[in-house]
């Protein structure tokens, strides 16, 4: 079992909740890692946001999101939870979706039930595919994956399109297919979340999207905890918080044309060279005659 599966294992088993913050390249994985956090979650929206930037309908492919893991995996062991859409298509899609991202690097998948172009789970205008396809998506994923430690995440979307009892009756069908974790997004009330927790927190670990300006019922991972909720998705904090910032550098730069007077304190070269780990790269070199 490779290193990364092992850790992830290890969050699962132990008491309390696993707080996954979204990253969706290298230096946001050195920023997440850094900060302590045991799992990343690589964010389908995250890489279409800060790579390609659109919105998250659909439009990043599998590639795409298989060379963000191979790059983060350059730089790091951390446990990554990867956003697969929907596998990227139908049940043979998926098949390869899997062999591709598992050799890449992926700890676990997060498969969805949308139908194909998919769109972030909280906006409206989603569809979803007969439950039975999803099944049968599930079955693939299982066959193809080459290890049991690379686990499938199953989320479904079924509650705001054909509401909460669908979308129960799907969750216990996914878990009967095999999946590792639950995932029912965009619960509408507590009380949902409740019922939730009480079918399902005691037979596998159940995932939760704390999405700034979604639709949650709570706001916390420690709500989440006490809810018996076992991971806790954070898909866009970092860009969420980097945006307004960015804006803001930059009108300042278009307004008074240098940096050093902006009202808030600027990182320099040598405070990110010394977060990439330019120094242990840099000796590194020296061992092989190189500068």
């Amino acid at each position: 079992m490779l290193k990364h599966s092992i850790q992830l294992q290890q969050a699962l088993a132990k008491p309390g909740i696993i707080k996954a913050p979204g990253i969706f390249d290298g230096l946001s994985a050195r920023l997440v890692e850094q900060a302590g956090f045991d799992v990343g979650f690589v964010s389908g929206a995250g890489i279409a946001f800060s790579r390609f930037g659109v919105p998250d309908i659909g439009l990043v492919t599998m590639t795409e999101v298989a060379n963000t893991i191979e790059l983060i995996r350059e730089i790091t062991e951390l446990p990554l939870i990867v956003d697969i859409d929907t596998g990227f298509g139908n049940a043979l899609n998926t098949q390869r979706t899997v062999k591709v991202l598992e050799r890449a690097g992926a700890s676990a998948m997060q498969m969805e039930d949308q139908v194909m172009p998919k769109r972030c789970g909280h906006m409206r205008g989603k569809n979803v595919v007969p439950a039975a396809e999803m099944v049968g998506k599930i079955h693939s994923f299982l066959d193809a994956r080459e290890s049991e430690s690379t686990l499938l995440v199953a989320r479904t979307d079924a509650l705001g399109v054909n509401g909460f009892d669908d979308a129960m009756e799907r969750a216990r069908l996914y878990l009967k297919a095999g999946a590792d974790l639950l995932f029912i997004e965009a619960p509408q009330t507590l009380e949902q979340m409740q019922i939730i927790a009480r079918e399902f927190g005691a037979k596998v670990p159940l995932v939760h999207n704390l999405v700034e300006g979604g639709a949650s019922p709570v706001a916390s991972s420690n709500e989440l905890a006490e809810l018996g909720y076992k991971i806790a998705l954070y898909p866009v904090a970092l860009l969420h918080a980097f945006v307004p910032k960015a804006q803001e550098l930059l009108r300042h730069i278009q307004q008074t044309g240098d940096t050093r007077s902006f009202n808030q304190a600027l990182m320099d070269l040598n405070q990110i060279n010394a977060i990439l780990g330019a120094d242990s790269l840099l000796e590194q070199a020296k061992k092989y005659g190189s500068n």
